[in-house]
């Protein structure tokens, strides 16, 4: 999975609107601009419109009398933020980092450079070749916290604290103590911390129910390394998608959340904690009323996993899953694309010795539905390892059930196929603009199975659908490819059953796959 930009340490104000982490770190964040900081001056000092707390416009009802709307929002926060407010820490770290500038006697430096020629600073801080060695220096980030115990467990952002090698926490009074990392979990961007010297600390507790889509969201973090900060918004939306990881499911929030704010709280109206802010979308890096934070069902859950035992241990069946497209349910003949698309089983899997096979779609796991490849991993990890799941997947139009029982997921993704090479002139299919011959006969083919892209033209219907040249075209609607005609003989036999798409299974180095290849390729 791509990488977005979320995740890059580097902020460049200059370029589009973009997701970031607004965790502040030091050194490697660009902070904003004077220009957009003036701007976000100006709109603070500017008078709002007047409003008053618990009162409403008059509306016009279809009788063409008027009413009052119901008065809502509170007077003020302030009760619930001087109730919380002392939980909330401020958190700075240290960590060593490669830097940019080798260790003296690297490959490349001509030999008659002297320390004091301005060419052998350039040659130590750009002129490193790959592989070559790096000195280490000291960074630092600062985020936000809370603690969640009287003995003094704190949660915050994985990336908050990620490498660090020494870890503060600053409460609101300017209290200053260490802590130490008891465990991290980068899949939801989760980290617990621990006070040293903790005892009787002011705490918050997790929210006893989830909010809904316009409810009142507190946030308290330490934006900008300004110490504690109070915004106030609502609820945007729920189940948000941004890419960040496996399991995204985000609140999205208006409240707003700036760099420095990551791992701080976020608070309903009665003080509890909601979610843990974690993402911004910026174009800037400051707030522009858009913020994503960890709900707290998921939150607290990994929280109580990282206390108990380090580390999060979920559930894993052993697939590789994705969405199913419009044209993808066409070409298997669903009637909607609901569920998840097993592209391919895992060798020695569970999902393997129960059965499962490409081609495959998963629309259920003990009884309830699955929408897509997102819920169906944030199910079976909930499960846990060792547990036992009943799967419903339709195969060939038949709905099928199968029991199974999940393991361990792994720490680490296994090793992609072993890339192509000597790849080799083959058979064309110009109308697609792409050239195949049997893998069988190009050196590196991978096994010698399907049909190896040979050649393609960037701009034909094949790659506008993602198919790259190495790509191995394994099967076509569920039938292997091994001669040269066989796709075109799929391609074919679509068409006179009057289907508009031909389903291709397809391998790469970064897994398999399927597409939807449309047989009028002008279409």
């Amino acid at each position: 999975m791509t990488l977005p930009v979320l995740l890059r340490r580097a902020l460049a104000t200059t370029r589009t609107a973009r997701w970031r982490r607004p965790e502040g770190r030091k050194f490697r964040v660009a902070l904003m601009s004077g220009a957009a900081a003036l701007a976000l001056g100006a709109t603070l000092l500017s008078p709002p419109q007047s409003f008053a707390w618990g009162q409403a416009p008059a509306v016009q009802n279809q009788s063409g009398s008027q009413s009052a709307l119901a008065a809502s929002g509170p007077q003020s926060f302030a009760d619930v933020v001087e109730r919380v407010k002392p939980a909330v820490v401020a958190i700075k770290t240290k960590a060593l980092e490669a830097g940019g500038g080798p260790e003296e006697g690297f490959p490349g430096m001509p030999p008659e450079l002297s320390p004091d020629d301005p060419l052998y600073r350039f040659f130590r801080h750009f002129g490193e070749p790959p592989g070559g060695r790096r000195q280490k220096h000291m960074t630092q980030a600062q985020g936000s916290g809370f603690v969640i115990t009287n003995d003094g467990y704190v949660v915050t952002n994985n990336h908050v604290v990620d490498n660090a090698t020494q870890v503060e926490v600053t409460f609101d009074d300017g209290r200053t103590l260490p802590a130490k990392i008891i465990g991290t979990d980068k899949r939801t961007d989760l980290a617990l911390l621990k006070i040293n010297d903790g005892n009787n600390l002011p705490h918050v507790d997790w929210a006893s129910s989830s909010p809904r889509v316009g409810d009142w969201v507190i946030a308290v973090g330490n934006p900008f390394g300004l110490g504690g900060t109070v915004t106030a918004g609502i609820v945007s939306a729920r189940g948000r998608d941004i890419g960040a990881g496996p399991y995204d499911d985000f609140l999205q929030i208006d409240a707003p959340v700036n760099r420095g704010n990551s791992g701080g709280p976020s608070f309903d109206e009665r003080g509890q904690v909601i979610g843990v802010n974690t993402a911004i979308y910026s174009p800037s890096g400051g707030s522009v009323g858009i913020g994503f934070a960890i709900p707290s069902e998921v939150a607290k859950d990994v929280i109580a996993a990282l206390k108990d035992k380090g580390q999060v241990a979920r559930g894993w069946i052993g697939v590789s899953i994705q969405p199913i497209t419009p044209e993808i349910a066409e070409s298997l003949g669903l009637k909607t694309n609901k569920g998840a698309l097993v592209a391919q089983p895992q060798r020695g899997g569970p999902a393997e010795a129960a059965g499962l096979k490409a081609g495959d779609v998963v629309t259920a796991v003990d009884g309830q539905k699955v929408d897509g490849p997102r819920d169906l991993a944030r199910r079976i990890a909930a499960l846990g390892p060792g547990k036992s799941a009943e799967l419903t997947f339709l195969r060939n139009g038949a709905e099928k059930n199968v029991k199974l029982k999940l393991g361990k997921l792994p720490s680490e993704k296994e090793a992609a196929a072993e890339p192509n090479d000597g790849v080799e002139p083959g058979a064309a299919l110009a109308a697609y603009g792409m050239e195949v011959a049997p893998a069988a006969e190009v050196r590196g083919g991978r096994g010698g199975e399907g049909l190896i892209i040979v050649g393609i033209d960037p701009n034909g219907a094949a790659a506008q659908k993602g198919l790259r040249q190495g790509d191995v075209i394994v099967e076509a609607n569920g039938q292997t490819l091994k001669a040269r005609g066989d796709l075109q003989a799929a391609i074919d036999a679509a068409k006179k059953e009057g289907r508009k798409s031909v389903l291709l299974r397809v391998k790469s180095p970064e897994g398999a796959r399927f597409v939807a290849l449309s047989v009028n390729p002008a279409s």
